[in-house]
């Protein structure tokens, strides 16, 4: 077989991937399951996909469409080859404004259109937890809704065609058709003509309608895809219905790619929603209660009517991008509801407001309801949106698992059904997850289980049919958005029929006769309760590490917290800065996922007795920027900066540490021994032929400028300063950490400069951080300075006295790596808890009224702030914000940056230089470009300085700086 895929990738313009690697990444979505696949293909053309689909129909292998890879029931893992459209079929083809209808390829992303479409007034209504990543061939194969379905509808109403390729290889475009421009198509001697004439003779059939009309969900549940939406094609006059036109593209949507290969899809728009919004927040003591009230909310004319319980309002509690969003939560809710109403004019809205707060105080089952507007309706929709991927928060192997958590029913039955399925639940000795779309009459429920374990895998079994059960009785659809896929597939005889799927299948083999595409989904159904993650019952592999990851019951099960939700795939046209490579890249192993993908996948299955030997896991690793964005932004708080330190550790001990990175990681060495003779240093550095010689012989690019050392006694700075100003506030300790003693050293100056002038005390801590040594995952070394800076951090931390870094990414390792490293973790706690940034001790001061504006100079300023990576990942941004606010006529905006891209020393090596300027090109470099001459651009980290420098030519200044400079 891997001859014939050799030959196959001669045939393709786009790259066919067959490596262990890319296999493991792909073998994956967000679903329970996994599938090794033959392989993997990025077309580039149509005609790509043409030979891709000769060679399975030659073969008889199966083809597997996907884009974003976030589906929650399996639909994107197969054993066949694998089509990632998500690369090269990302086009916005055409916007036709008369009609409000935009043409796009499939791999489009839903927010990125809509990023397009809002200065035409226009917006794609359907909207998914995942809207920022998830793409619209995605949304089309699964039928996809979200939360605004209850007044937008779903991914089929907003259908108008679809260009596909047929299994046989031919085009075919499905679109309206009236009867008589249907009898053309039949009349055509070719594949599309008996896909219609075959279709048309099934449906046209009145028992089939009647058993269709029998046996399928309720047509009032809007939100359904059970098999293929046959019911829905009924409503066309061809069949007796109202419908005027004729349309296979509604059977498409909700296919799950198993009958055609979409490569165009063209959508209805609809004007963009009213301008001004309100969202009221019902607070309940009981699950019942917040139940009762969704009939009678839902009488009004509601943009929103979303659903939490305590169990994700509890996830939230820990996620440190998310509680902040937190804020309106009163109390402790068993469940809340969120519910939007909207108006162009503040006076409707009020009154909408009123009637809404009546319909809520005349049930009087809430106890709080506060109610949000502006951007507090934006961090509520955050929180509800991040609730899917919280889940993945709960340590160890017990999980809220995927497999009923899309029934919708009749919204008035929704509460019968609820109380139902609890007793089913607490018959199983289970406590279900509750959350979702309660206006649309959907709950996703979870339960929470060890699919490890066999017997976790029987209950996983017997759940799910109880529950297809209890659905069934009540004519509701057992899936609701997410799918059928291989976790509900196997069920669909059960709810629509034993006649009505024999109907599927009949439809399934006149689009696909081989059987093609997506095998396994929909009929013919792989089972459900195999081909999971994990082995069952398997004894867990014994992975030794030198970090601590007991807070994830070990290394293994800190990967296997990614539950595949794709979060790592927003683009940086999105709020956020994970993963910086990726948005270059778009390489799937350039994700959050794909890193803790692969990392779960190898560690699991080793081939050697160090389980982390794998050039797979270099690869996939070699782009990660340890910008720790994912810590914080990852719903699952997956870090894969630390993964990396302790790979990057565990591989060199077997394979030896590399000339280049020794002189990285023992930096701060080779600059106290140059800053001995700093003029002889910094002239070598300069010398184009000397200091490019240094560079060629290091792995470091040519096209960077070297940092100039320096020798500056800062206790000599600190005592001259502190004879001139009285001491009047409180003792604080400042860190000169490796990169200001030897480098930045007039940020460490300034420092003192502003501190002592502002009447604090001042004593001087000098300490290497090891972050040279964590980067490139010299832990031995890391631990050693761990061990050394302990006691001292320890004796201040026990004095009371705060300890204030300069350097982000070396006083937040005392907050992060110290806590893994140290022998005595509860001694790492109290440092973790006494140790700053500077802007964040600055703005508690200011936050307590010790410092005020009246302190620094009266002049205008306008300020750009660029934060470090890993302060927007374990502080925040806005306490940079605040003190650059001091003087009261500076204006401060915060550029809304990812990664600057020089990490570290990421940026320096050759082979990563290119990847590291494109990184900040995308808004940094940018938004510098765009600032007049006169702005000053703040930025507190030493490697963004330089790459600001080097991207720019713009001098960046620490905000300390800026500040000292400020005082009067």
């Amino acid at each position: 077989m891997n001859l014939l895929l050799s030959r196959l990738e001669k045939n393709l313009q786009g790259e066919l991937r067959v490596d262990d690697l890319y296999k493991s990444l792909y073998a994956t979505d967000a679903s329970v399951y996994r599938k090794i696949p033959l392989a993997v293909a990025f077309p580039e053309t149509k005609d790509d996909i043409k030979n891709l689909i000769a060679f399975a129909n030659e073969h008889k292998i199966g083809i597997i469409p996907r884009t974003a890879g976030t589906s929650l029931a399996g639909q994107c893992v197969g054993d066949g080859i694998v089509v990632d459209v998500s690369r090269h079929f990302t086009e916005i083809i055409h916007l036709d404004k008369e009609r409000k209808q935009v043409t796009v390829q499939p791999g489009v992303i839903r927010d990125e259109l809509n990023l397009f479409l809002k200065p035409f007034g226009l917006f794609f209504g359907p909207n998914t937890s995942t809207s920022n990543r998830c793409m619209i061939g995605g949304m089309v194969g699964n039928n996809s809704s979200g939360t605004t379905s209850i007044q937008y509808g779903v991914t089929r109403d907003k259908v108008v065609s679809m260009k596909t390729i047929l299994s046989d290889g031919s085009e075919a475009e499905f679109k309206g058709l009236s009867s008589s421009e249907i009898e053309q198509k039949k009349s055509l001697s070719r594949f599309e003509s008996l896909v219609y004439t075959n279709v048309i003779k099934e449906l046209d059939d009145k028992e089939i309608q009647n058993e269709i009309n029998k046996e399928f969900p309720k047509p009032s549940i809007h939100r359904r895809n059970t098999g293929y939406a046959v019911d829905e094609l009924l409503k066309s006059q061809v069949f007796g219905g109202q419908e005027p036109y004729l349309n296979l593209a509604q059977l498409l949507c909700g296919s799950e790619g198993t009958l055609a290969f979409t490569t165009e899809i063209t959508l209805q728009l609809d004007d963009l929603p009213p301008k001004l919004s309100a969202m009221v927040v019902t607070h309940y003591r009981t699950l019942e209660d917040c139940l009762m009230d969704v009939v009678p909310v839902m009488q009004h004319s509601l943009y929103l009517c979303e659903m939490m319980d305590k169990v994700i309002l509890d996830c939230t509690k820990n996620n440190r991008s998310q509680m902040a969003n937190r804020f309106f939560v009163e109390g402790d809710p068993a469940a809340l509801l969120m519910l939007q109403v909207s108006a162009d004019d503040e006076q409707a809205l009020d009154i909408e407001v009123k009637k809404l707060m009546a319909t809520i105080e005349e049930s009087g089952l809430s106890y709080a309801n506060p109610v949000l507007i502006g951007d507090s309706i934006n961090k509520a929709i955050e929180l509800r949106k991040a609730g899917l991927g919280l889940l993945g928060n709960i340590v160890g192997d017990m999980k809220a698992v995927a497999c009923i958590e899309d029934t919708a029913v009749a919204v008035e039955d929704l509460k019968e059904f609820i109380g139902e399925f609890t007793q089913i639940m607490k018959g199983y000795g289970q406590s279900a997850v509750y959350y979702a779309h309660a206006g649309a009459g959907e709950l996703h429920l979870r339960p929470i289980l060890n699919l490890k374990k066999s017997g976790d895998v029987k209950l996983f079994r017997n759940i799910t049919t109880d529950v297809a059960k209890l659905t069934k009785k009540y004519k509701g659809s057992f899936s609701g958005e997410h799918g059928d896929g291989i976790v509900r597939a196997e069920f669909l005889p059960l709810m629509i029929g034993d006649n009505n799927y024999q109907l599927l299948k009949r439809i399934k083999s006149y689009f696909d006769p081989n059987n093609i595409f997506n095998p396994g989904k929909i009929v013919d159904a792989y089972p459900m309760d195999e081909s999971f993650r994990y082995e069952i019952n398997r004894k867990e592999p014994e992975i030794n590490t030198l970090m601590d990851f007991s807070d994830s019951e070990g290394i293994l099960k800190a990967a296997e917290k990614c539950n595949g939700s794709g979060d790592c795939r927003k683009t940086h046209h999105m709020n956020g800065g994970m993963c910086p490579s990726y948005h270059v890249t778009k390489n799937e192993k350039d994700t959050t996922r794909g890193r803790a993908n692969a990392l779960r996948e190898f560690l699991t299955n080793p081939e050697k007795s160090n389980a982390f030997d794998r050039k797979e896991l270099k690869e996939v690793f070699d782009l990660c920027l340890s910008c720790k964005a994912c810590a914080s932004e990852c719903p699952s708080n997956v870090d894969v900066a630390t993964l990396k330190a302790e790979f990057l550790y565990q591989y060199q001990e077997s394979n030896g540490y590399p000339l280049r990175g020794k002189l990285f990681a023992y930096n701060t060495s080779l600059n106290k021994l140059g800053s001995k003779v700093p003029g002889l240093t910094n002239a070598l550095y300069a010398s184009k032929l000397l200091g490019g010689l240094l560079k060629k012989t290091s792995g470091v690019a040519q096209e960077r400028h070297l940092p100039k050392v320096y020798s500056v006694d800062f206790n000599k700075h600190l005592q001259h300063i502190s004879k001139q100003y009285s001491i009047s506030k409180r003792k604080v300790v400042l860190y000169i950490d490796e990169f200001t003693r030897y480098l930045d050293v007039e940020v460490g100056k300034d420092a003192i400069e502003l501190l002592v002038k502002l009447g604090y005390e001042v004593e001087l801590f000098y300490a290497e951080s090891g972050r040279t040594y964590l980067s490139k995952g010299f832990l031995r070394q890391a631990k050693k300075l761990v061990d050394r800076n302990t006691g001292k951090l320890h004796h201040f931390s026990s004095q009371g006295w705060p300890v204030l870094g300069l350097e982000p990414s070396a006083v937040l390792s005392f907050r992060d790596e110290y806590k893994r490293l140290s022998n005595d973790r509860e001694i790492a706690e109290a440092i973790s808890n006494n140790c700053f940034l500077i802007e964040e001790f600055l703005a508690r001061e200011i936050q307590k009224g010790v410092l005020e504006s009246s302190m620094f100079t009266e002049e205008m300023a306008d300020i750009k702030i660029h934060n470090h990576c890993h302060q927007k990942a374990l502080s925040n941004q806005k306490v940079t914000f605040d003190i650059l606010n001091l003087p009261k006529n500076y204006k401060v905006t915060i550029i809304p940056s990812g990664c600057c891209g020089m990490a570290g020393s990421f940026g320096y090596e050759r082979e990563h230089y290119e990847i590291s300027m494109k990184v900040g090109g995308l808004k940094l470099f940018p938004a510098i470009k765009n600032a007049t001459s006169d702005t000053i651009i703040a930025a507190n980290g030493t490697s963004c300085r330089h790459q600001i420098f080097d991207g720019t030519k713009r001098i960046a200044h620490h905000p300390v700086s800026i500040l000292a400079k400020a005082l009067k």
